[in-house]
C-alpha cells in the first residue's frame, strides 16, 4: 500500500519520525480531550455545579486545542515538505528531460510530456501531503485509542478490534479494484492529452482540407472513453465511502448497544462508558479520512511513478573527459560506421552513416519523411548516443557528440524555437546575458526583426510567450537566428526543418537572412524542401536511414540518383 517511491525524496525519515512523534501526542490529546468532556458530563449528571467544572473543562478545552495545534503543524509541515519535494522533482524532470533531448517528446508524447511536468507535478504533492500523515495516523490513532478502550471495558475493546479487520478488507478489495480502474483513467488521460496537444497543432492543415469539422467526432470518441474511466473510478470511490462509513456506524451502534446493556445491568459505571462512547467514532476517523484521501491520491500515485519512470530513464552523462578545440577553419570532423537502433524497434535507425567536414561550410541534409533527417540531426547535437560509431574530432577519437565542449559551441534551432515567457531582450540574449544594447539590436536588424520591434508598444521590453505578445511562427524563428547572430562564439549551427511550417513568402523573406549567417559557420541544415540545396557547399542525401549519395547540387544532378529523383518530384513546387 505504501509506495516505496516516497521514502526516495529527500528528507523524507526526518519527516515520517516528525508525524510519528506529532500522531502519538495527537492521539494522546485526543484521548485525553475525551475523558475531560466524559467527567464534566458525569459531574453534571450526577447534579455537580456547573462551577464546580471548570477544571476539567479547562482541561478539555487546553488538550483540544492542543490536538488542533497539533493536526495545524502537521499539515504547515507536509504542505512545505510536499512543495519543496514538487521544485525538487521539477528540476530533476526538467534537467533529465533537457538530456534526453527532442527524442524524449516523440517517444513519451508531447501531451504526455506537457501534462506530466504541469498537472502530474501537482497530483504528486497533493499525494505527499495527504497520503503521508493520513497513513500514519491510521497506524497510531486507532492503536492508542484500543488500548484505552480495552482497559476501561475489555469487551467494547473486543468489538472495536475485530470490526477493524473487516474494515480494512474491504479497503484492500476496493482499493485494488480503484487502483485498476484508476490505472486505466491515467492511461486514458496520457491519450487524452496527446490527442488534444497534436489536435492543436495539426488544426491549421485540417481547416485548409476542409476536415476540422468531421476531426470533432474523433475528439469527442477520445473525450467519451476518459468521461467512461472517470464515472467507473468514482463509482469505486464512492462504494469505498460507504463500506467504511457503514461498517464504522455499525461498530459503534454495537459498542453503544453493549454500554447501554452494562449501565442497566450495573456492570458499568457512567463515566468510563461515556469515556468510550466518545472515542469509538474518533477511533474509525483517521481510518475513513485514510480511504477517503486514499481515492483522491490514486492520481497523485500514478504521477509519481511515471515522474520516476522518466526521470530513471537511462542517459548518457556529458562527456567532459574530451575536450575539443574551438571549431574554425582548419577543424576536420570524420564519422564512419554510426549506426543508431532504438530499443523498441528492430529497424535502424541510421545505418552506417559515414561522411568527412573539414573548418566551415553548410552542409545539407535531405531525403524523404522518416528517412532519418531529424535522427541525424540529434545525433549531432549530442541528444541521442549512436548505437556504434566511429568518430573522429581533430584526429582524436571521441566516443559520441554528447560532450560539453561540443555543445558549448553548437547553435541549435528546430523547427519549432522555444520562446520564454519574458522579454524580446531576454530571449534573443539567451546564449549571452551581457550583450550590450548596441549588440542586440544589430542581431535584430541582421534576423530582420527591427520592423516587429518597432511595432511592439514597449519595443525590446516587450514580454512575449504565453503571458504575453503571442508570436506567429515566423517570427519565433527570427528570435532563434537573432540568438545566433549576437553570440558571436558559437561556430556550429544545427537547423532541424527550421521553415517546414511556414508558407513560401515568409520562408523566402526569412532565407535571405538565414543565409548571412551561414558565413564563417559550420552549418548543418536537415530540410525535405531542395531549394535550400542550392546554398549548400555539401548535401548528404538519406534514403531509410542509410546516406546513398554525397555531393554538391550540380554534381548530384548529374549523377542521375536519387537526389535527381527527389528533384524531378518537387519540380514545379519548389523549385
Amino acid at each position: 500500500m505504501i509506495d516505496r517511491m516516497l521514502f526516495k525524496l529527500k528528507g523524507m525519515k526526518k519527516l515520517t519520525v516528525f508525524l510519528t512523534c506529532a500522531t502519538i501526542f495527537q492521539s494522546l490529546a485526543t484521548i485525553l480531550q475525551a475523558k475531560y468532556l466524559a467527567v464534566s458530563i458525569t459531574h453534571l449528571f450526577n447534579g455537580e455545579k456547573l462551577s464546580l467544572q471548570l477544571v476539567p473543562i479547562t482541561l478539555f478545552l487546553t488538550f483540544f486545542m492542543l490536538r488542533e495545534l497539533i493536526i495545524l503543524v502537521r499539515e504547515k509541515q507536509m504542505k512545505a515538505f510536499a512543495g519543496e519535494s514538487g521544485r525538487n522533482l521539477r528540476e530533476q524532470f526538467m534537467k533529465q528531460l533537457y538530456q534526453l533531448g527532442p527524442n524524449a517528446t516523440v517517444t513519451g508524447g508531447t501531451g504526455h510530456i506537457v501534462t506530466l511536468a504541469q498537472e502530474g507535478i501537482l497530483e504528486v504533492k497533493k499525494y505527499i501531503e495527504l497520503f503521508i500523515p493520513k497513513i500514519i495516523s491510521m497506524a497510531l490513532i486507532p492503536l492508542f485509542i484500543f488500548i484505552y478502550t480495552f482497559y476501561l471495558d475489555a469487551r467494547s475493546g473486543i468489538v472495536l478490534l475485530l470490526v477493524l479487520p473487516t474494515m480494512i478488507f474491504f479497503m484492500v478489495i476496493l482499493g485494488y479494484a480503484a487502483k485498476r480502474k484508476a490505472n486505466n483513467q491515467y492511461k486514458s488521460y496520457q491519450t487524452l492529452s496527446n490527442h488534444f496537444v497534436d489536435s492543436l497543432r495539426g488544426l491549421e492543415t485540417l481547416r485548409l482540407l476542409g476536415l476540422s469539422k468531421d476531426y470533432v467526432h474523433n475528439i469527442e470518441k477520445v473525450s467519451e472513453r476518459y468521461r467512461l474511466s472517470t464515472m467507473a473510478t468514482l463509482k469505486f470511490a464512492f462504494l469505498s465511502s460507504f463500506a467504511l462509513d457503514f461498517f464504522s456506524s455499525l461498530s459503534v451502534a454495537i459498542v453503544a448497544l453493549f454500554l447501554g446493556l452494562s449501565l442497566i445491568a450495573g456492570e458499568m459505571t457512567l463515566l468510563p462508558a461515556l469515556t468510550i462512547l466518545i472515542l469509538a467514532p474518533e477511533y474509525f476517523v483517521a481510518i475513513r479520512e485514510f480511504g477517503g484521501d486514499y481515492h483522491a491520491t490514486l492520481n497523485g500515485k500514478n504521477a509519481l511513478k511515471a515522474l520516476n519512470d522518466f526521470i530513471s530513464t537511462p542517459v548518457h552523462q556529458l562527456n567532459d573527459t574530451n575536450h575539443i578545440s574551438k571549431w574554425d577553419g582548419e577543424s576536420t570532423l570524420e564519422v564512419k560506421k554510426l549506426n543508431l537502433q532504438y530499443e523498441d524497434s528492430s529497424k535502424s535507425a541510421l545505418k552506417n552513416i559515414k561522411f568527412c567536414i573539414k573548418g566551415y561550410g553548410k552542409i545539407g541534409i535531405i531525403g524523404a519523411s522518416g528517412c532519418g533527417k531529424s535522427t541525424l540531426i540529434n545525433v549531432l547535437t549530442g541528444f541521442l548516443n549512436p548505437t556504434e560509431a566511429s568518430i573522429k574530432m581533430n584526429g582524436e577519437h571521441v566516443s559520441s557528440f554528447k560532450m560539453k565542449s561540443w555543445q558549448e559551441q553548437m547553435v541549435y534551432i528546430p523547427q519549432h524555437p522555444y520562446v520564454f515567457n519574458d522579454t524580446v531582450r531576454n530571449n534573443i540574449s539567451f546564449y549571452s546575458p551581457n550583450a550590450s544594447n548596441h549588440d542586440i539590436e544589430v542581431a535584430c536588424e541582421q534576423a530582420g526583426l527591427s520592423d516587429l520591434i518597432k511595432k511592439l508598444s514597449n519595443g525590446i521590453e516587450e514580454e512575449i510567450g504565453e503571458s504575453g505578445t503571442v508570436l506567429s511562427g515566423g517570427q519565433e524563428q527570427r528570435i532563434a537566428l537573432a540568438r545566433a547572430f549576437l553570440d558571436k562564439e558559437r561556430k556550429i549551427v544545427l537547423f532541424d526543418e527550421p521553415t517546414a511550417h511556414l508558407d513560401i513568402e515568409t520562408e523566402w523573406e526569412l532565407k535571405q537572412h538565414m543565409l548571412s549567417l551561414f558565413e564563417n559557420r559550420l552549418v548543418f541544415l536537415a530540410t525535405h524542401r531542395l531549394h535550400w540545396m542550392k546554398e549548400m557547399d555539401q548535401i548528404l542525401v538519406l534514403r531509410h536511414g542509410e546516406i546513398v549519395e554525397v555531393g554538391s547540387h550540380e554534381e548530384l544532378l548529374q549523377a542521375n540518383g536519387y537526389y535527381k529523383e527527389l528533384v524531378q518530384a518537387q519540380m514545379g513546387v519548389n523549385m
